[in-house]
Order: C-alpha cells, then structure tokens, then sequence
C-alpha cells in the first residue's frame, strides 16, 4: 500500500494530536485540552468512573478527579487509524502510571491500561477529536479505597 503525501500528513497531524492529549491531561494544560477537541465534541470515560460530557464539563471532572493524583505518565502506543477523508477513526492503547499520595508522607504508584476509541474531523484549524471514549480498562496496586 503506498499512501500520497496528504495520507501521509494527516496520520502524521492526527499522531500529533492525540500525543498532545496526553500532555495536556498530565501537565493539566486546559487551553491546549480544550483546543483539541471540535466544539460539539464527547467524551466518555465512564468505564473508569468518569462521566460521559462535553469538553467543558470535561476539564470541571478532570481538574476535581486529577487533584488527587501527583503525577500522571500517559504514554500511547499501537495506534490503529482508518482516515476516509476529512473524517478518522483511531484505537489507540494507553497504559498510564499515576502517582498518588497515601498519607504521611507516603506515595504509591499504580497503573491503568485502557484503549481510546477516537472519531476525529478535519477543521479549519486542523484535525480534532470529536468523539473520545474509554473502553477496555485495567488496573493494578490501586490504593485501597481510592476513586478519583
């Protein structure tokens, strides 16, 4: 399969994107999250204990349930994407270290392993994400008790 200078660009933009997410969920960069996502955009991390919202509902969750958590490491791999145009479908598997404080003094780290399922849209101003759902979620050594 040989793909053309624009296939090439656009699984390269949307690679970008999507790691961009990552840092803006783990440097809790707000402006940079908002910019990734359309306007009408989804997002569902309810397999998690999250909710199912619009962006700005979105950064109202994470800040609350992220405020626990001293360090986060999103890190994406295995991307599978399907572009058809100005419109892209993405699995993208994500495992992540979080490091939580546990009382005096004390840290614990633990980890959680998750797919995104992405629906993204060509825009004006580039590719986002217009639909992000959770799916397929693990977990290990997390806090007794813990909930975000």
């Amino acid at each position: 399969m040989t793909l053309s200078l624009q296939e090439i660009s656009d699984r390269l933009e949307i690679e970008d994107l999507l790691v961009r997410y990552c840092y803006a969920v783990d440097d809790r960069d707000w402006d940079t999250y908002r910019n990734i996502f359309t306007a009408d955009a989804v997002l569902d991390d309810t397999v998690t204990g999250g909710i199912r919202s619009g962006v700005e509902e979105h950064v109202v969750y994470l800040e609350r349930a992220l405020s626990k958590i001293l360090m986060s490491q999103h890190a994406i791999s295995t991307i599978l994407l399907d572009v058809r145009g100005d419109e892209a479908g993405a699995r993208v598997h994500c495992s992540c270290p979080m490091v939580v404080a546990i009382g005096e003094g004390k840290r614990q780290v633990f980890f959680q392993g998750l797919w995104y399922r992405d629906r993204l849209s060509r825009t004006p101003e580039g590719w986002r994400i217009s639909e992000l759902v959770e799916e397929g979620y693990w977990n290990y050594n997390v806090p007794e008790g813990f909930r975000f």
